[in-house]
């Protein structure tokens, strides 16, 4: 326009990324632009502002806004794009759009041929409805005309559209299976089946989609009918609960699936109904049978544990040799095939798994596996052509000196790969020689590895240019990274600084954030968290302060919910009392479930406000108990047992959502009480007098409690049927709450149905979880634990005692015939916390060359003090003195650094103190703790001061204290050019030999 440009594509960025006048122009969307532009035009406008926004503007009541009189076309687009936004829409606004897309579909219905015995619901508005006909009334369904219902089971996408049914109920789901089968649609007709065009090996019931999770009919049902059905039922995992159910149905279908046919005959045909076989049913198949059945099998997801341990096994004693064609034939169950095995693979055949289809189950193999293709392609010539064929997590794994091996690296290469701090300190530093900065920070992962030398000599044009790169991988830097980028950001240009950085500078930089700043500093802030800008939560009065000031002190609406973002998470109890209106609550309780740490007050006032909010739990609606979700967890027994006769279902599946039993105990026990108690019947194991009249856990009933398990007493596990007990033994090792009692009657039920330990399986041993707890140092030595993939799956769990944590050590040695000094790589990152348990002597006969390789893995275990020690003698022998390490190598070796000792904490220079890890810095003992002077307290950064433990603080002086305050304060402490290298190894430094 003359000489002033409009960079629309910028505004129109600007607009979408700001949540207020996003919903502005939602709202004058749909108050203005039906008055004045085509529907097309306008519903076009609100898909783009609703589609392009994080936040959910569709509350109930502005659904009552919507036009009520559209034409068919607009309506139409208007409804598909609601579908499209079913998941990110409440359970009462998903009422509210069913009942205006009812209104709109009733008036299109010829009202002449409509009275009390036929229903407005045709194929066509089944259609529009998509998702929404889960809303449909049952009287109605039942309504519907047979034609109508036919008509629309025949459409092309009819199957695509209930396949996404996720929240449909077992009884809406029988109603339109009644209603289908008496529509002349047969579902029984295997040659009915195929006229409809389904072939191979889906043509059964095709067209229903999830329907097929409730199918009842199974009387007189063909064994050949009951597999298709099998096949079918992939989809049902997908559902809103109710898993217990389906469970039972595929049980069900599965004996109806091999009637007359042997396990290994029916092997490749009954779907994922094979996750419900037991270990010993899987057992007892044929190599043979497993190999045929693979393309079947590799594709199955749900798997326990245990069971691809024994799949892989049979898998793989019928092929003899593993290659790289039979691994990747494998798909899931490529993680049942032992560390050792993979690693006495061709390195070729390796290099070419990175690269081949099998590349996306690396992550979910374990550390060790993981550990042991990597040090076997290290030890070949393929890694240097591999490396850049290692891709997402797995690169993470490539130790420092694994790094320092190799060359060719470039920018471009590392765009596809997860990084640790360490590796991306290195790569930066060494990359940055020869490539511009945009051209490193542009790949995301390397922001990592830029030091504050590196910010602070930044040319200030670059700098600016390059912030992006900065502000959108925020999350990937650290405290310290974030401070020195403020302070970066207020040398240069002060007056452009983002609001949000301000919270990384001092306190009193925040009287900065005044009138027009208000907005951007609490939208980003809401959008970023104050976890990174803040991590001491030592300025968290002040800063919610100025929140606050930027609120007019209050919360008066959604525009004021949707600036706040996480922010909310953080404001006091007494703010959320007093200050916050009903209009906004409605807005925030989506976002207040996504708070992670809400303190007890915060809660008593979430609850007084949904209470206010929507009157006693007494008159809660279905939609309402959903929309309320883990907060019901607040509601008094009473209440809950209320809702819980009301809602059993809509309770159980929001129960699953919520963690340990101390988090919700009120709300688990009412669940149990829903489904153990309520069945009132007397299922126990006849072999044992004394379980006589005892009520004993069922399979269901595992299945739906899952963390509320806890609430079994001892004898109503011990008096578990031995068949319950092996079929879900998994489930039940996962449960976070049971007590050692507990554990030990499970143990000991484990016992009885397994047999001696000596005979136990590993499958068995890795299915156990928590239970393997209750194990004295005995049992375990009676163990057969020759297996690092076993021990590896014992070494999760972080509750063992010293001794036995000692027993697992001895008995893996002992089982495996090694010694300390044969250990491989691989088998330390097996040992995991088991380490712990090592004696000095111990540590320095493990091979300095295979702990280079898994040192960033024993770095992340919390070990005793004497123990750090020996690994940081260890760590010494690989990366030389400690007094020569840089910042990469401290990032590296994690908590092993808090085994220095006076000496040489003293010794490291103060531009090396952010680069030790806050694990290493709280397991620096006290006495340590207190030799580093104040210089390198006030250089250690913010996240690790924030880390600093009340008994490291208690033996600090007056000096040290007001240095720890500086850093936690993100004061500037540093200058341009005053930190050395923290990348790139120290001279005389080389990798191990």
């Amino acid at each position: 326009m003359g000489n002033t440009i409009l960079d629309w594509d910028k505004t129109r960025e600007r607009i979408f990324q700001s949540p207020g006048v996003n919903r502005t122009l939602f709202l004058v969307t749909l108050d203005k632009c039906f008055l004045a532009l085509s529907a097309l035009d306008c519903v076009d406008i609100l898909s783009q502002v609703l589609c392009a926004s994080a936040v959910n503007y569709l509350q109930p009541d502005v659904i009552g806004s919507l036009p009520n009189l559209l034409l068919e076309d607009a309506f139409r687009n208007l409804s598909s794009l609601f579908k499209d936004l079913y998941d990110r829409t409440s359970a009462s606004t998903q009422r509210a759009l069913y009942g205006w897309m009812k209104q709109i579909l009733q008036k299109s219905y010829n009202m002449s041929e409509f009275n009390e015995s036929t229903s407005w619901v045709s194929a066509e508005s089944l259609w529009i409805l998509g998702r929404y006909m889960v809303h449909l009334p049952l009287e109605e369904i039942l309504k519907i005309s047979l034609n109508e219902i036919r008509l629309f089971i025949s459409y092309d996408n009819a199957t695509k559209q209930l396949d996404t049914v996720y929240d449909v109920t077992p009884e809406l789901a029988q109603a339109l299976l009644k209603r289908i089968n008496s529509s002349g649609f047969d579902m029984r007709n295997t040659s009915t089946i195929y006229r409809q065009g389904c072939f191979a090996n889906v043509f059964l019931l095709c067209r229903l989609g999830l329907l097929v999770c409730f199918y009842d009919d199974l009387e007189q049902m063909e064994a050949a009918v009951a597999r298709v059905l099998l096949h079918q039922m992939i989809k049902c995992n997908h559902l809103r609960g109710f898993q217990a159910e389906v469970h039972e149905l595929k049980s069900q279908l599965l004996n109806i699936a091999m009637q007359n046919q042997t396990l290994n005959d029916t092997l490749g045909s009954l779907s994922d109904a094979v996750v419900g076989l037991t270990s010993s049913q899987l057992e007892s198949l044929s190599p043979e049978a497993v190999h045929n059945a693979i393309a079947t099998l590799n594709q199955v997801s749900g798997w326990a544990k245990s069971q691809v341990v024994i799949l892989s096994s049979k898998y793989l004693s019928y092929e003899k040799v593993l290659s790289f064609y039979n691994v990747s034939q494998m798909g899931a169950l490529v993680t049942g095939v032992g560390t050792r095995s993979l690693h006495s693979m061709n390195p070729r055949e390796l290099a070419q798994i990175i690269r081949g289809t099998t590349s996306q189950y690396l992550s979910d193999l374990s550390p060790a596996q993981q550990q042991g293709i990597l040090r076997k392609i290290a030890a070949s010539g393929e890694f240097s052509s591999s490396v850049k064929d290692i891709q997402g997590a797995f690169f993470k794994e490539i130790s420092l000196s694994g790094l320092w091996k190799q060359t060719g690296y470039n920018s471009s290469m590392l765009k596809e790969k997860e990084l640790r701090s360490s590796q991306a300190l290195y790569l930066y530093e060494l990359l940055s020689k020869e490539n511009y900065p945009v051209d490193l920070l542009s790949t995301g992962q390397l922001v990592k590895g830029v030091t504050c030398q590196l910010i602070e000599s930044m040319d200030t044009d670059i700098f600016l240019n390059n912030f992006k790169f900065f502000e959108i991988n925020l999350h990937l830097l650290t405290p310290y990274q974030v401070n020195c980028l403020a302070w970066k950001f207020w040398e240069v240009s002060n007056a452009s600084i983002p609001p949000f950085l301000l919270l990384a500078l001092p306190s009193e930089y925040l009287e900065y954030v005044t009138g027009p700043l208000c907005v951007p500093f609490l939208e980003r802030l809401g959008k970023t968290g104050m976890d990174l800008l803040n991590p001491g939560h030592h300025k968290r009065d002040a800063v919610l302060q100025k929140v606050q000031e930027c609120l007019n002190s209050s919360i008066a609406d959604e525009y004021d919910v949707d600036l706040l973002g996480n922010l909310i998470c953080h404001l006091p109890a007494a703010f959320l009392h007093g200050r916050v209106s009903l209009k906004a609550m409605a807005a925030a309780l989506h976002q207040f479930k996504l708070c992670q740490e809400l303190s007890h007050e915060q809660k008593t006032e979430i609850k007084y406000k949904l209470l206010q909010l929507y009157g006693s739990s007494n008159n809660w609606t279905a939609e309402t108990t959903l929309d309320v979700g883990p907060f019901i967890a607040l509601l008094s027994k009473e209440e809950l047992n209320v809702l819980a006769e009301k809602f059993p279902d809509i309770i159980l599946q929001i129960a699953k959502t919520i963690g340990p039993v101390s988090s919700a105990e009120e709300l688990l026990s009412a669940v149990f009480e829903l489904v153990a108690k309520g069945t009132g019947s007397i299922r126990s194991s006849l072999s044992r007098a004394d379980c006589l009249g005892t009520r004993a856990p069922s399979s269901n009933e595992i299945i739906k409690l899952a963390e509320a398990n806890v609430f079994w007493s001892v004898q109503e596990l011990e008096c578990m049927d031995p068949g319950t007990f092996d079929k879900n033994v998994e489930l039940l090792g996962a449960v976070s709450g049971f007590n050692s009692s507990q554990l030990t009657a499970l143990k000991e039920k484990a016992k009885q149905v397994w047999g001696l330990l000596p005979d136990w399986r590993s499958y068995q041993i890795v299915s156990l979880g928590r239970i393997a707890l209750a194990l004295t140092e005995q049992e375990i030595t009676e163990l057969d634990l020759h297996s690092i993939d076993t021990v590896s799956v014992l070494s999760q769990q972080t509750e063992w005692t010293l001794t036995q944590a000692r027993a697992i050590l001895q008995g893996f040695l002992e089982d495996s015939g090694q010694t300390i000094s044969t250990l491989k790589s691989f088998d330390l990152v097996g040992l995991g916390a088991i380490l712990c348990a090592l004696n000095s002597t111990e540590i320095t006969s493990i091979r300095t060359a295979e702990f280079s390789a898994a040192v960033a893995r024993i770095g992340l275990l919390f070990c005793s003090t004497p123990v750090l020690r020996q690994f940081k003698k260890m760590t010494e022998s690989v990366f030389g003195a400690a007094a020569s390490w840089n910042g990469s190598i401290l990032q590296e070796i994690g908590t092993i650094a808090g085994g220095l000792n006076e000496d040489e904490l003293k010794a490291f220079d103060k531009s090396l103190m952010p680069y030790f890890q806050p694990s290493a810095v709280r397991h620096i003992p006290p006495a340590i703790f207190q030799a580093l002077s104040p210089e390198q307290i006030a250089n250690l950064g913010p996240g690790n001061a924030a880390v600093v433990t009340g008994s490291q603080r208690e033996h600090l002086d007056a000096p040290q204290l007001q240095s720890l305050g500086l850093a936690l304060d993100g004061g500037r402490t540093c200058s341009p050019g005053a930190q050395g290298s923290a990348g790139s190894p120290q001279e005389g430094q080389t990798p191990a030999p």
